[in-house]
């Protein structure tokens, strides 16, 4: 039972990575839009979360691919891959406007997606 519980961190801890990094770059871009953060003299760091979002999610997939002991982790990550799109998207749609934030956004639901299908499901609810 033990080794049962080891397999299931091990699927699952990526996705909440992915999924935290995801989180942390919007809360910083929403409080960036409305001025509540002022980050002109570091703007580094949001590219700094894009970037570490970019890796967690593809680390996230490979894991959820390559490392799940069951189907589990192949469905976890196949429910995740979408989000490559808009993630990948970002950088060459223009960081102005509307438009930047809807693409990101648009990762959303593959992310919670990849998430909740990561998670065994005695801890769903």
């Amino acid at each position: 039972m033990r080794r049962r519980h080891n397999d299931s961190k091990s699927v699952v801890s990526p996705f909440i990575a992915a999924a935290t990094a995801y989180a942390a770059n919007c809360a910083l871009g929403a409080s960036v839009a409305v001025r509540l953060i002022d980050t002109s003299h570091f703007r580094w760091v949001h590219h700094a979360l894009y970037i570490a979002t970019c890796i967690t999610t593809a680390s996230a997939i490979v894991a959820g691919w390559c490392c799940g002991q069951s189907t589990r982790g192949r469905r976890a990550a196949r429910a995740l891959a979408p989000a490559a799109v808009p993630l990948a998207a970002i950088p060459y749609l223009g960081t102005r406007g509307r438009r930047h934030p809807l693409v990101a956004l648009t990762a959303a639901p593959f992310i919670v997606a990849g998430l909740v299908v990561s998670r065994p499901t005695a801890h769903r609810k």
